[in-house]
């Protein structure tokens, strides 16, 4: 019985929220705070036995990340020893080795995990969970807040882990057939079963009965055997698992005839995905094939295994590449002779420059680099929120055919290819026309290619550009001005082009007259006349803003000021009553001004001009799925400070204690804790001070100090205030800063 009314009230509530779940997976997130106040305790596990492996799993997830312990069972840990001895221990001090040895005298207490991290474990109360007599885990509650575990605690923890072994025997303690779970959950009859046991061929037969003659979903059956085969459970989920790339000798037929896939998450850690994890020989010949030794083992749905590897996935599945390159691989076997007279539009090349693009849009990728290497296959990667990753390779005999088959797209000349080329392929993908920039370069390994997936649709209002309340403020006092000069300068890739069209979406209005020339036209707008420039022609940037000059303008874009010509005209234009809006590849606002007076501008009439110069860069944001709060540490506060600058930082209000985010990894993000990416700024607006600086040809760190006087805040204070914010990480500011 329990002892007073507030335990029966928290068992009562235990039992409500198991009935509600039939997995202890999905109970877990609910139940853990509730038995952690119960017994006034800071952290809790629940080991489950896994029978096949001997070893004992803490597999139950905290928010959307699945948090995963592993230990054997035996005495070199404390739960492993509770396994062992099937009875409960109270730990009053796990580093007291006499106190261990008391209990028994090889028994250890497994400190690697308080190692790994800020946490110390003072006391723990460890209790077998039990049915019928058989092991099926062990909880474990760490750090009693009000000092050692005693008699009482353990005997409310007897009677919470008899519950959850009533609850959970199937889960906790496996089934002794694949579809046990199903019969325990009602969801079809024992005698249906074995009938359909008996009439199917095979396992892929009988799974795809299940759900077609019987409507078992998906999530039921692969739960099922999961609990069966004592391995974690993972559907097809394409955004945040990639088929594994190594030399391996497996080839595509051996994996679908045997419903196997290799699959790696964002780290390129490997999981060896099957249909029937319990094949101890396939796992066998799998591991000596990949030449691996650590790797996941886990269980899917055969039709599921089989979307991995490229089948049944309405044609967008990661795994048809698999199985292109394995057609090519076939081919090279065929014939090596004639790899130089491989046709540019031979099938499995055409698909395979399809499959590269369709998986470039889904991944939402910015670039794809086919990257040739001397000796070896070819690299395809993309950057996917700025950071590029390695997809796949392509044998080197196919690397020719498979560059012609992009210049062919891209209207380019495939004879030439001693020069770097330009030009634009497009595709449709869900009925949507996505555009794309081609680049080829030849390198001593052969042409390579970037392809710049260009934005579509319409432009970004301003107010979701994520612009800092005074950045915004004075950015929209600088642009109603009717005439001057305002720059987005930084590096490639750094959003300039989305910036410059939601100012003009802020300014576009029937009144206005606006001319842009660009290269390519990237974002389009209703009430815009654009221009696509073609320097092959002599219609440039320059040529262009001449012609505008003579349409009557209000407003014009300039794509970009690659020479002092432009420049030049650019300044002029708007000395003349219009207002003009370029970009500019420099560090910083205040390096811009030093440039373009290098580049022989009159200092006198560019600071006239000058309205603005907005620097930006992008830089990762935390994935909103699993973001959580943590107290900033001491030397997070010295980073703050030391980085936004004593003299500033009391417009950050910093409150006390501090509170930073950090993401975990989820299935959302693929695991990487980020996703998408989010811009900061510097905006330096010309004022008198500033502009007789201009005029003398002042120091970059002096005008620097000016336009801070002015209200600039730079690249690292605009991060700054995006971790506080809690739009992103310290770690992305170190990336903007350069600095530990």
């Amino acid at each position: 019985m329990l002892g007073n009314s507030s335990q029966q009230l928290a068992f009562d509530k235990i039992n409500s929220i198991l009935e509600k779940h039939s997995s202890l997976l999905d109970a877990y997130s609910e139940i853990e705070s509730i038995i952690l106040d119960l017994f006034d305790t800071q952290r809790m596990s629940i080991f489950m036995r896994r029978r096949q492996h001997q070893d004992l799993v803490a597999r139950f997830k905290t928010g959307k990340a699945t948090q995963e312990i592993k230990v054997p069972i035996s005495p070199m840990s404390i739960a492993g020893y509770v396994a062992l001895a099937q009875r409960p221990v109270i730990v009053a001090n796990p580093y007291d080795t006499e106190e261990l040895a008391s209990i028994h005298p090889r028994l250890r207490f497994a400190d690697k995990f308080d190692k790994s991290t800020n946490f110390r474990t003072n006391n723990i109360l460890c209790v077998p969970i039990l049915n019928a007599g058989v092991l099926l885990g062990v909880m474990q509650l760490i750090n009693k807040e009000t000092g050692p575990f005693n008699d009482t605690d353990l005997t409310v923890a007897q009677n919470l882990t008899e519950l959850l072994g009533n609850k959970f025997r199937y889960e906790l303690g496996g089934t002794n057939n694949p579809f046990d779970l199903l019969l325990h959950k009602n969801l079809i009859s024992s005698t249906a079963l074995a009938e359909l046991i008996e009439s199917a061929n095979d396992h892929r037969a009988l799974v795809q009965r299940l759900m077609s003659e019987h409507s078992i979903r998906e999530n039921d059956l692969g739960n099922t055997l999961s609990v069966h085969y004592q391995v974690p459970y993972i559907p097809y989920l394409p955004e945040k698992y990639h088929l594994y790339q190594n030399n391996s000798k497996l080839n595509l037929s051996y994996l679908k005839r045997n419903l196997v896939a290799v699959i790696a998450d964002a780290h390129e850690r490997p999981t060896v995905l099957m249909a029937e994890p319990n094949n101890a020989a396939l796992l066998m010949e799998i591991e000596s094939a990949l030449g691996i030794d650590t790797y996941e083992i886990a269980v899917a749905l055969p039709n599921q295994v089989m979307q991995y590897l490229g089948e049944g996935s309405g044609g967008g599945a990661p795994g048809e590449m698999s199985e292109i390159l394995d057609e090519i691989s076939a081919g090279d076997e065929d014939s090596d002779d004639q790899v130089d007279e491989m046709s540019d539009d031979a099938p499995a090349v055409v698909r395979l420059v399809s499959r590269v693009l369709h998986d470039a849009k889904r991944l939402n990728a910015s670039d794809i680099h086919i990257d040739p290497e001397k000796g070896g296959p070819t690299r395809v990667r993309m950057r996917v929120d700025g950071v590029c990753r390695d997809m796949s390779q392509i044998p080197q005999s196919h690397h020719s055919a498979v560059i012609a088959r992009i210049k062919i797209l891209s209207n380019l000349n495939i004879a030439e290819k001693r020069v770097p080329q330009d030009g634009k392929l497009s595709f449709r993908m869900n009925g949507q026309l996505v555009e794309v920039r081609v680049a080829t370069i030849p390198t001593v390994a052969g042409e390579g290619v970037v392809m710049r997936i260009l934005a579509s649709g319409g432009a970004m209002p301003i107010d979701k550009m994520n612009l800092a309340p005074s950045n915004i403020q004075r950015l929209e006092s600088m642009i109603r001005k009717p005439h001057g000069i305002l720059l987005v300068v930084g590096p490639t890739g750094s959003g300039k082009t989305t910036t410059l069209h939601a100012v003009l979406g802020y300014l576009n209005t029937p009144e206005k007259k606006i001319w842009t020339a660009e290269d390519p036209v990237e974002i389009t707008q209703a009430g815009l006349q654009q221009v696509q420039v073609s320097p092959k022609i002599g219609f440039t940037f320059a040529a262009a803003l001449r012609a505008f000059l003579r349409a009557d303008p209000d407003i014009i874009l300039i794509g970009e000021m690659r020479d002092k010509e432009t420049a030049h005209a650019g300044i002029e234009a708007s000395l003349t009553g219009h207002l003009v809006l370029s970009t500019l590849h420099t560090n910083s606002a205040p390096e811009t001004i030093t440039r373009l007076l290098d580049l022989g501008l009159d200092p006198v009439n560019f600071s006239d001009a000058c309205v603005g110069i907005l620097a930006q860069r992008l830089i990762r944001t935390l994935c909103k799925s699993c973001k959580k709060e943590y107290p900033a540490s001491e030397s997070d506060v010295a980073f703050i400070k030391r980085q936004y600058g004593e003299d500033y930082l009391a417009e950050l209000n910093l409150p006390t204690p501090l509170m930073l985010h950090k993401a975990e990894g989820c299935d959302d993000c693929g695991g990487t804790g980020y996703r998408g990416r989010t811009g900061v700024h510097e905006l330096l607006g010309m004022t008198p001070e500033l502009r007789s600086l201009v005029y003398k040809e002042g120091s970059v760190s002096d005008m620097k100090d000016q336009a801070m006087k002015d209200g600039m805040r730079t690249l690292v204070q605009d991060a700054i205030y995006k971790v506080i914010k809690g739009d992103t990480d310290l770690a992305q500011v170190q990336i903007v800063s350069g600095a530990e």
